[in-house]
């Protein structure tokens, strides 16, 4: 258990947020409700004060069923003041070809839609799931003014954005004197160091605060050999012809050093993101409450230069390391 929970500003803005992010996309879709008001009763009383969701989480026939998790826990609890809370926009939400996307009709139906589920009044982080290149930046910050406007929303983020996505959206905000993005959530673990480039260089220099997701890489990263070994059931042995094989001899020296320095292979992955410039928060979704006690632990550890080093032999950055170009030019 994490002693003392320490927390950031989210990107340049003045929010406080914890350094571990409560993922909930498995809620509805690993976990029941009863368990899911248990991870955020365990991760809010450990100081974790920023969750995450989105309405296309734990769907069944379209019911943002994560969501309304979330919703139910905040009525029953009364704790909607202590969270920021964060969900996301653009999966389809039925079969209708309006109900899907980042138009403005799309944006705000779909933020009302996700304020019903949520039983709140506001959203503290509307983001964008993924990137719509075929609707004009014109129209979505638009949407997102009225939401601010409304008092719906209170920032708006970003998920899946390429750098140039991420600097061609801020061009547009200021244009309207507009604050524009102030998080990008990507995909960024030890074995996914893209976002390395391009991504990370961008975020940093526009102030927009970094939301690593699958910080683990669906559990390869949290020890999966060693449970593979002693027949531990769970992702690392569900996706293990895909996430773990690969990098098999990786792995195990990971394990190796882990072991060596005493600390969980799940806890120096997470450690090691939040030792990154730029990042804010790992995004962790666990599925039992005992789960986020690796978490917990990751704030508190601090890597050695030594394993620093190590982790960067065995899990290389893309060509030279660094951003471009010069991961790649002289």
């Amino acid at each position: 258990m994490v002693t003392v929970m320490e927390y950031t500003y989210l990107g340049r803005t003045g929010l406080s947020v914890s350094r571990i992010c409560l993922g909930t996309m498995n809620f509805g879709w690993q976990i029941d409700e009863a368990t899911s008001h248990a991870v955020l009763d365990k991760a809010v009383d450990a100081g974790v004060n920023f969750v995450d969701t989105a309405n296309m989480y734990g769907r069944v026939d379209y019911e943002g069923t994560s969501e309304q998790y979330i919703g139910s826990w905040t009525a029953e609890k009364g704790r909607r003041d202590k969270i920021v809370l964060a969900t996301k926009v653009y999966a389809p939400m039925s079969d209708w070809p309006n109900d899907r996307g980042l138009s403005a009709r799309h944006i705000i139906a779909a933020c009302e839609a996700s304020l019903r589920r949520l039983r709140t009044d506001w959203i503290d982080l509307y983001q964008m799931h993924h990137v719509q290149r075929d609707t004009p930046w014109e129209e979505i910050w638009q949407a997102m003014e009225t939401l601010v406007g409304q008092g719906k929303i209170r920032y708006v983020g970003s998920s899946n954005f390429a750098g140039w996505h991420l600097a061609t959206a801020q061009a547009a905000a200021e244009k309207r004197h507009f604050l524009g993005l102030v998080s990008e959530q990507c995909k960024y673990n030890l074995l996914t160091r893209h976002v390395e480039l391009e991504v990370l260089p961008a975020a940093i220099g526009l102030g927009i605060g970094v939301l690593p997701y699958s910080p683990l890489h669906f559990g390869a990263l949290s020890g999966a050999l060693r449970k593979q070994r002693e027949g531990v059931q769970g992702r690392s042995v569900l996706h293990a012809p895909d996430r773990v094989e690969p990098h098999r001899a990786a792995l195990e020296e990971y394990e190796k050093h882990c072991a060596e320095i005493g600390v969980e292979p799940t806890a120096v992955a997470l450690a090691w993101l939040l030792s990154r410039p730029g990042v804010t928060a790992p995004v962790v979704g666990p599925r039992a409450p005992e789960q986020l006690d690796l978490a917990f632990q990751a704030v508190e550890t601090e890597l050695s230069p030594e394993t620093l080093a190590r982790l960067d032999e065995l899990f290389p950055p893309i060509g030279k390391g660094g951003p471009a170009p010069e991961a790649w030019a002289w």
